[in-house]
């Protein structure tokens, strides 16, 4: 992929040559409370993220209100095990009418607000609200229909791999094209709550990037920041991670949720490492140039006169810079001084 494609989402430009976009993603950790999602958009937006995330569906829209085996989350699932997924849903949606003071909060302090829709329901209620960039949750990369009208709206659409094959990447992407819209970020995903961070596979993101030529980031779903950092190292730029005003507060996503803190040092941590990245570079830089000062060379360690011999009691290698470098010494011992020397003279070759 050249280093210069990019996507524009509102006033920001994500690609290689800007800052890690950071999408703190809000999913049910309102617990139900519109007062808890505003103060989630308020810490936020305090944290330095550029963007808020919500999904906009109800259980009718994304479900049905069914109670047989294959419409319940599997037994062993470490945090919905045994849920029926209609009450799952009913719980973790987030009302439509909250939509509106959300998106008017998160625009109030500068940030990006979007969401994932399920449906073209909620692709009209977005289109309404002005979004400026649209999100594909992991288990609906399949659902051509509707990435087939998110990509007609013209907008950036982000679309998350979790538990997805490289053919159904290729379908997805493909798909969003054929629509006239390149404006694609495909995120490395692992599908699971919380996901093992052995299982994140991070060193599939430039193969992503390269493979479908598209803007590549990371959908995080491991405790901490680690991954997030360790993904713009290898060439994510924009990085989207679940959010909670605390943990301890409970809720369908707080598990895997960070903190407003956390959430802070991931947007320093991974601008960090972003500028970290640099350039190749195998030669000094300019913030070395007092360590180049120090570096060793050969120095008159003692005060010596014209015709003296050079010894390794009379010149050393010692820092700062300034004298021969270290490597000439076993040149230089064995002749003679040319002059004399005080202690502290820098090793020259006229001098000897």
């Amino acid at each position: 992929m050249s280093a210069s494609r990019t996507v524009r989402i509102g006033e920001h430009v994500v690609g290689e040559e800007h800052r890690p976009f950071v999408v703190a993603e809000m999913s049910g950790n309102h617990n139900g409370d519109l007062g808890r999602a505003l103060a989630i958009v308020d810490a936020i937006a305090q944290s330095g993220a550029q963007a808020v995330k919500l999904q906009t569906y109800t259980a009718d829209t994304i479900t049905i209100d069914a109670d047989g085996p294959a419409f319940r989350v599997s037994s062993g699932h470490e945090l919905w095990g045994g849920k029926n997924l209609y009450q799952l849903y009913t719980e973790a949606h987030t009302p439509w009418e909250w939509h509106a003071p959300i998106f008017e909060r998160a625009r109030e302090h500068g940030l990006v607000a979007f969401s994932s829709p399920f449906d073209d329901t909620a692709v009209d209620l977005l289109e309404e609200l002005g979004a400026p960039v649209y999100k594909i949750a992991s288990l609906e990369i399949a659902d051509l229909a509707l990435l087939r009208r998110v990509a007609r709206t013209g907008k950036p659409v982000i679309i998350s791999t979790g538990a997805a094959t490289v053919t159904d990447v290729d379908t997805a992407v493909r798909t969003i094209r054929a629509e006239g819209n390149d404006q694609v970020v495909v995120l490395a995903c692992t599908s699971s709550y919380p996901a093992s961070p052995s299982e994140s596979n991070l060193r599939s993101i430039p193969v992503i990037r390269d493979t479908f030529d598209v803007v590549v980031g990371l959908s995080d779903h491991t405790a901490g920041i680690g991954a997030a950092v360790a993904a713009v190292a290898l060439g994510a730029v924009l990085v989207e991670k679940h959010v909670t005003l605390a943990r301890a507060d409970g809720g369908v996503d707080s598990d895997f949720s960070l903190e407003p803190h956390e959430l802070a040092a991931l947007v320093t941590e991974t601008e960090r490492g972003w500028q970290a990245l640099g350039r190749v570079q195998l030669e000094p830089t300019a913030g070395e140039a007092e360590s180049r000062r120090l570096r060793r060379s050969l120095y008159v360690v003692r005060d010596v006169r014209a015709g003296e011999v050079v010894t390794p009691e009379n010149v050393r290698s010692i820092r700062p810079a300034g004298g021969l470098e270290p490597v000439h010494l076993d040149t230089v011992l064995g002749r003679r001084f040319t002059r004399d020397a005080a202690r502290g003279t820098a090793l020259t070759w006229d001098l000897v």
